[in-house]
């Protein structure tokens, strides 16, 4: 077999290992919050917002989710008290999301979580920014 096709030397598989045991470490984080990652992805871009609403559109282009995955996403996060989704009287295809008080008052219980997360990944702070850096310049590069 040839060297390049062996598995264990695609860039490829090692990001898909690394997103699926990346997403393994933060799930005991985010329990105490109720969160899953998907739903913490979302209250991020929420938190950052705040206290703005964000069209469904925007949020998944931001998130690169298409509406078959987010309607749902949001739909448990609405009926979890984490966020409200205000159709819009001019066009009620377009639907805003924003925070309730209860899912704005979890982001200081999420302050920790990306020290904690970063504690585990062994990496210091050099390589930490090294690597942030390396999949920023890949993430540009293979921009759709």
């Amino acid at each position: 077999m040839a060297e390049q096709l062996r598995l264990e030397n695609q860039l490829c598989f090692r990001l898909y290992r690394l997103n699926k045991r990346m997403t393994k470490m933060y799930a005991p984080l985010l329990k105490g919050l109720g969160l899953t990652y998907p739903q913490y992805l979302v209250m991020l871009v929420l938190w950052q917002e705040a206290p703005n609403t964000m069209s469904v559109k925007a949020l998944g282009k931001k998130l690169e989710l298409d509406s078959g995955t987010l309607s749902p996403l949001l739909k448990r996060m609405q009926s979890q008290g984490l966020i409200d989704r205000i159709r819009s009287e001019e066009d009620e295809r377009s639907v805003a999301i924003g925070l309730t008080e209860f899912g704005a008052s979890l982001e200081s219980k999420a302050l920790d979580i990306p020290i904690s997360l970063f504690s585990q990944t062994g990496l210091s702070e050099t390589e930490f920014s090294q690597l942030t850096s390396l999949l920023d310049k890949l993430i540009a590069t293979t921009q759709t």
